[in-house]
């Protein structure tokens, strides 16, 4: 299936915002601490997620390998491990764009350097030019020399390269084709000066849309690759042959036989088709070419494998299929440099029923496929997929032969045996890196294993994130692939979101006094979409659409999880009460407008479009425009209301041409305050207040004090620390921030391109005093709500039935037949051999007299399920009714 990347948030800022008027209020300056808390940050684990344009290994170093991505930056190998290292993490705000890697390049002279050419875009929505990156300590550190164009990492065509090459011989050489008509440049300095090569004839012109006008699929994809002979140099004399693929149907390779001063097409060379991929191998002789008709990565429909031989001119087509039963291109081609007669390509945009992989042992004169046909549609794969690593790239699928799950992959333009292993073979798809190091099993008439190599690697773009207050302490909204619930940040989840399948989520929220109940919005080409879930997004059913939506928007939970507000894409805002089967416009909101909900009073809800805050007190069936002004005039806007806080709202947002900056109402959003200190924000989140504040934690990504950060303030944004430093950026962290109710100082943040990063303080800030230890009498009353094999589900009402109020609870009790609490929600629950504590979360610690507090959990079992028969609230025992 096809996983485009989602840039919600880059297409906002590149539009541009309007212009905002001066705020009505100003609260006192905030002072920043810029100075990073000793902070850990770790990414909560995917594993892969997006398309892996590139990978690249070191010719004259074992081990030594690098991933490009196409918005999530660089990566370099670490055999020890077998996980990969993040090399562009240090990508400020204001250089976004140079998280995107069009190509890599290393050095096999010294291989301690590297270089990367960065840039996202080579429209308008990327505002800054490309650049050049070099390291001399294999990505450690970066020096950059800026372009005097743009690169694109994630425009049509980034499959194909590499575009940037060193040469093996004279290593302060170094060439970069470049895109939108720009040609050919050159290096003479290891990287640190760059020079157009007048001489090169062809600057390319191949498009893939001409008539689209936002110039994404209408810009001249360039020159596609350069590729030296190393043969025909000397150690410390430049390369004299050198060959250069251009984005030109009819003249798609050129050469250099004097070291780069003249060029001319190569003479007989096959038309109507672009080279994506040119791969050469010296000791015999060949340049290999991997043609489609199209630049990809997700079109292509005809494509041919040819061999140029550099002694004589002779071209011979070597494509493993007739070009009549191609449906497909080539891309992904490389040689066994242990065995240069080896050689593999890809059928990179075979969509249906999977990807193929073609293997040679005779310079392309026979060859044999992953898979083939028995008799249609039985497959006989020469692989063995073990997806147990990252389980969720089976996307729950259960599909009809020939398809298969997991697949093979689509999207599949980089495939590298390692040069130093003839057994190893690694290769990138839209989603991960797969990999196999038994190669050779191919050949031997035995299955080879192919397994995700890509742990390390986090490709996502996040949308939205939460954190309840129980159950998982993370919900995410990815681009692409939908979303995950983390029950352990360390692992990668089991599944991502199902039931639907949204190719993007774009909003989710939980009902803050019922966290089981959750709600997500996303793209889907058909199909519902809006889901829900009543078990803390383990599982989940899709809703209604009204009519006329034809995209997520944003969506908004009632308090107690008893109505939902959605503005999705394409229609206006409506509400419903229950799950979603019937929907009413509300009245008095525009459509488009962001809606969040009041974390205390289910009968409130809140919108924001265009500069103006819109207030509904009937659950979301009319809204009324606050006599608020000064906020942003544009919606690249963000706010959320506290936890615990009723009228408690916090917004973030603006453009630099107006308005900007952080606001706060504690009247509903009758009236805002503007924060003087923050110079810029754009996300606000709460987490667990510090020991003896009287307020919850905030974090926003900001700008204060002329620096640009991730922030966090401890009381009330009167001060605010920054906690990243400036090897930890990220690039864009635009999109959304949340702290965790449960553990004081952790953050969630955010990227395009780099996953969920989450931080951790070495100042725990947690209080050494003893639990609470509420004493008068208790009754409780337990009521298993759901039952099925193996497990149950249940609820849990504790009341005081003393005199005087708890601030804060702990209730024990002892299964009586081996059950195991798996999740609980609206209190933490731990268990040891049977026994079992559950006590209260932020919201719910105080219980006045003759009030009573819920809780639920869901539980393993065998055989019977006997209820507990006594409760204990502290010491004391509770009557049980």
């Amino acid at each position: 299936m096809r996983r485009t990347r989602i840039l919600t948030a880059v297409l906002a800022l590149a539009a541009g915002l309007l212009a905002g008027t001066p705020p009505v209020l100003a609260a006192p300056k905030a002072q920043a601490v810029v100075a990073a808390d000793t902070y850990t940050w770790k990414n909560a684990r995917i594993d892969g997620g997006g398309f892996v344009p590139g990978i690249v290994f070191n010719r004259s170093e074992k081990n030594l390998a690098y991933a490009r991505t196409d918005i999530g930056g660089a990566y370099r190998w670490q055999e020890s491990t077998k996980t990969w290292t993040p090399l562009l993490d240090s990508v400020g705000w204001d250089d976004w764009g140079h998280t995107g890697v069009v190509s890599l390049a290393s050095d096999s002279v010294d291989p301690n350097k590297v270089y990367v050419a960065a840039g996202t875009y080579t429209n308008s929505w990327d505002p800054g030019n490309g650049a050049i990156l070099r390291s001399s300590n294999r990505g450690a550190t970066w020096q950059k020399t800026v372009l005097p164009f743009k690169l694109g990492g994630n425009m049509p065509g980034r499959g194909m390269g590499e575009r940037l090459a060193v040469d093996p011989n004279r290593n302060s050489v170094l060439y970069l084709g470049a895109p939108s008509g720009k040609g050919l440049w050159r290096s003479t300095d290891s990287g640190v000066t760059w020079s157009q090569v007048t001489s090169f004839p062809n600057v390319g012109n191949y498009v893939q849309d001409p008539s689209d006008t936002s110039g994404y699929a209408s810009d001249n994809q360039g020159i596609a690759w350069v590729t030296f002979d190393e043969s025909t140099g000397t150690s410390g004399s430049a390369t004299r042959t050198i060959y250069v693929g251009v984005a030109d149907l009819q003249n798609s390779v050129y050469r250099s036989t004097d070291g780069g001063a003249t060029w001319s097409r190569l003479a007989g060379q096959p038309t109507g088709y672009l080279a994506h991929k040119g791969v050469l191998d010296a000791k015999n002789g060949y340049l290999y070419l991997a043609y489609s008709d199209k630049g990809g990565p997700y079109d292509g429909g005809k494509g041919r494998l040819w061999r140029y031989a550099t002694a004589t001119g002779t071209w011979t087509d070597i494509s493993p299929v007739a070009e009549a039963d191609t449906y497909y291109g080539f891309s992904g081609l490389t040689v066994d440099r242990q065995n240069p007669g080896t050689v593999m390509a890809t059928a990179y945009s075979s969509w249906w029923p999977d990807t193929q992989i073609f293997r040679s042992k005779d310079s392309g004169a026979t060859w044999t496929k992953a898979w083939d046909y028995t008799s249609y549609p039985t497959r006989a794969n020469r692989y063995t997929m073990d997806v147990s690593s990252s389980p969720w790239l089976t996307w729950g699928a259960n599909p009809s032969p020939p398809e298969q799950s997991p697949k093979l992959g689509w999207m599949t333009e980089a495939l590298e045996i390692d040069p130093f292993n003839s057994d190893r073979m690694m290769y990138g798809t839209g989603a991960t890196i797969y990999g196999t190091e038994n190669l050779g099993n191919w050949d031997g008439g035995s299955q080879f294993t192919i397994k995700p190599m890509v742990q390390g690697l986090e490709e996502t773009a996040v949308l939205d994130l939460a954190s309840p207050p129980s159950g998982a302490p993370l919900l995410s909204a990815l681009g692409d692939i939908g979303g995950f619930r983390h029950t352990d940040l360390t692992k990668v989840p089991s599944m991502m979101f199902t039931q639907p399948n949204f190719t993007t989520t774009t909003s989710l929220d939980f009902a803050e006094s019922n966290p089981n109940t959750v709600v997500r919005v996303g793209n889907l080409d058909s199909g519902p979409h809006i889901a829900f879930s009543t078990d803390n997004g383990a599982n989940w059913f899709a809703g209604t659409d009204p009519s006329g939506v034809s995209g997520g928007g944003t969506v908004a939970a009632a308090a107690d999880g008893s109505r939902f507000v959605w503005s999705p894409t394409g229609a206006g805002v409506h509400v419903a009460t229950g799950f979603g089967t019937s929907w009413t416009a509300s009245s008095g909101i525009p459509a488009g407008a962001i809606v969040e909900s009041d974390r205390v009073d289910p009968k409130t809800f809140y919108g924001f479009k265009s500069g103006k805050f819109y207030v509904s007190t009937d659950g979301g069936a009319t809204f009324t425009a606050s006599a608020a002004t000064g906020l942003p005039s544009g919606d690249q806007v963000r706010f959320k209301a506290l936890p615990g806080g009723k009228g408690d709202v916090w917004l973030a947002g603006g453009a630099s041409t107006g308005a900007y900056g952080l606001w706060h109402s504690t009247d509903g959003g009758a009236n805002f305050t503007k924060l003087s200190g923050v110079d810029q924000a754009d996300t606000i989140g709460f987490g667990k207040a510090a020991t003896g504040a009287s307020y919850q934690t905030l974090y926003t990504s900001a700008k204060i004090g002329g620096v640009r950060g991730i922030f966090r303030s401890t009381d009330k944004g009167a001060t605010w620390t920054r906690i990243n430093d400036d090897a930890h950026q990220w690039g864009w962290t635009g999109d959304a921030i949340t702290g965790d109710p449960r553990v004081y100082g952790r953050v969630y943040v955010s990227t395009n391109g780099r996953g969920v990063i989450y931080g951790d303080s070495s100042d725990t800030n947690e209080p050494t005093e003893p639990g609470p230890t509420p004493t008068g009498a208790c009754a409780v009353t337990y009521t298993v709500t759901n039952q099925w094999s193996g497990g149950f589900q249940a609820d849990v009402r504790l009341t005081n039935t003393g005199t005087s109020a708890w601030n804060g609870w702990s209730l024990g009790w002892t299964f009586p037949g081996g059950q195991q609490v798996a999740q609980a929600w609206n209190a933490e629950a731990s268990q040891a051999g049977s026994a079992v504590t559950a006590k209260n979360v932020g919201w719910n610690g105080t219980v006045a007299a003759g009030s009573s507090v819920n809780f639920g959990f869901t539980a393993s079992s065998s055989g019977t399920n006997p209820k507990p028969t006594a409760f204990k609230l502290g010491t004391r025992d509770c009557t049980v009714t």
